[in-house]
């Protein structure tokens, strides 16, 4: 009988708040070419090593160490606690590994002791529910890359982007339903931004993203790779299943880079849009993220909660992600549960 386990994949966190490990963890992230994708070598290299890491460490090291816990980094803590319910909701039968795309635990590590432990069969589960390339992509390629390195013999299937699966839509309904039942005037969408030539770039057909006026809402193939058109899908669901007004929420994009155009609206320029337009108590979810993290909690928590009261906001609430929450491990589950009955191969 096959010997069947799961990996869960996320994106990863420093070692510490040291200046040092900060510097070590952004060089991996940002050596990422489907991250940092500049077309050509030598303009890459310069980018990270000229600019960005010479720069960009010591700011970071502080976001870090606004939010870091006793436990370590919120990410790495939140996805172990994830790990460990899920492990117990399956029972010994199907054990359940964790993995970091960057920095510890490293999936190779993952993958060295799922093969020594006798592991024939894979259940990959990218913790990002929308189709990016910088995010779900790099990992699964980078699992793949792996498996055929430790254990080529080993059977990999993957949970592709579940942004509009009616369970984990509920999922996320449970996260902000106790929200909702207080006053609020609107409610923000905050997604991770991307640059506005990735979207095309995961075009294959090169003629429908950004090019097919309102093309978010045309059906096309292309959408399966389209991380706008997901996240679209995904605000539109869940508003439906929370019956919320159209004109009490919206979408905005954070964490850009400078250099070149990314998606719109940013985040920060909206935080201060709604409290001048006199939104007084906001709430913000930030869906791309199932495990709070830097971006959820230093960038929004803090960050943004700020940048809404100093605009004249009064009440700010910023939802914590899926994290562990009893409807995201039943979701986790049931996906491998229909994976083990031979439902998704």
């Amino acid at each position: 009988m096959a010997q069947r386990a799961v990996l869960l994949a996320n994106l990863g966190s420093p070692e510490s708040t040291s200046v040092a490990d900060v510097r070590r963890y952004l060089a991996e992230f940002l050596g990422d070419e489907r991250v940092l994708d500049a077309p050509r070598q030598p303009l890459r290299w310069l980018l990270l090593h000229g600019i960005i890491l010479r720069t960009r460490p010591a700011k970071s090291a502080h976001a870090y160490a606004s939010v870091w816990t006793p436990e370590g980094s919120p990410l790495i803590a939140a996805s172990r606690k994830v790990q460990q319910k899920l492990a117990a909701a399956l029972g010994p039968e199907v054990p359940v590994a964790l993995a970091m795309r960057y920095g510890r635990p490293s999936v190779a590590t993952a993958m060295a002791q799922l093969a020594s432990s006798g592991v024939s069969e894979l259940l990959l589960i990218p913790q990002y529910p929308h189709y990016a390339m910088s995010s779900w992509e790099t990992v699964v390629v980078h699992v793949r890359n792996e498996v055929a390195r430790l254990a080529p013999r080993l059977r990999l299937d993957i949970v592709p982007p579940f942004y509009a699966e009616a369970d984990y839509i509920e999922a996320l309904h449970a996260t902000i339903r106790p929200f909702l039942s207080q006053p609020y005037d609107h409610l923000l969408f905050s997604y991770h931004g991307l640059p506005v030539r990735h979207l095309r770039k995961a075009d294959s057909s090169r003629a429908h993203c950004t090019l097919v006026p309102d093309c978010c809402n045309c059906s096309s193939p292309a959408q399966a790779t389209c991380y706008k058109a997901q996240i679209t899908r995904t605000t539109e669901l869940l508003a439906r299943r929370a019956g919320l007004d159209p004109a009490r929420y919206s979408i905005s994009f954070q964490s850009r880079l400078v250099g070149e155009p990314w998606l719109r609206p940013y985040t920060d320029f909206e935080l201060k849009r709604l409290a001048a337009e006199g939104r007084k108590r906001l709430l913000v979810l930030t869906p791309a993220f199932t495990a709070d993290c830097l971006e959820t909690l230093e960038e929004m928590r803090i960050a943004g909660r700020a940048t809404f009261l100093q605009g004249g906001g009064e009440s700010f609430a910023h939802i914590p992600c899926l994290n562990d929450h009893p409807a995201y491990i039943d979701f986790l589950a049931g996906r491998v549960r229909q994976w083990c009955a031979g439902g998704s191969r």
